[in-house]
């Protein structure tokens, strides 16, 4: 199991929900969200804009192929209990992913602290240790 959490993704008028992996594997210099086409679509962003620039990433499975959007949506952790404040973020649309993928520094933006990543055990920073919260079950979208 993974560290999976539920975020609110706002681009302008259109707002959805997604089940995100943290993965601290994905280093970026500024706060990312890779998404699957089928969530670009619903923000309004596929086919890629203007302002999306296509690159090339380097992940563990090779060259991945991605659009690149910096600063389109701003992004929230969603619990029962508490909704932080949002943070603007790049987004980077994948036409192979199936889930969405936050990046190292989006993890830290988020206040996300990840426990025990093989149970799926999170809590935020400023929550003391013994307030572990389960992952989300994966949404396939």
């Amino acid at each position: 199991m993974v560290v999976r959490v539920r975020l609110r993704i706002r681009r302008g008028e259109k707002v959805c929900e997604a089940v995100a992996v943290a993965n601290s594997g994905y280093e970026a210099p500024t706060p990312q969200l890779l998404i699957p086409k089928a969530i670009a679509k619903e923000l309004g962003l596929w086919p890629p804009p203007p302002e999306a620039e296509e690159a090339t990433y380097d992940t563990a499975g090779g060259p991945l192929r991605v659009w690149y959007i910096p600063r389109a949506a701003s992004v929230t952790v969603v619990t029962e209990d508490y909704i932080p404040d949002e943070i603007v973020v790049d987004l980077v649309i994948s036409l192979i992913a199936d889930e969405p993928l936050i990046s190292d520094t989006l993890i830290e933006a988020l206040q996300i602290a990840i426990e025990a990543a093989a149970r799926g055990l999170w809590r935020f920073t400023w929550e003391p240790k013994e307030k572990l919260r389960q992952s989300e079950k994966p949404k396939r979208t």
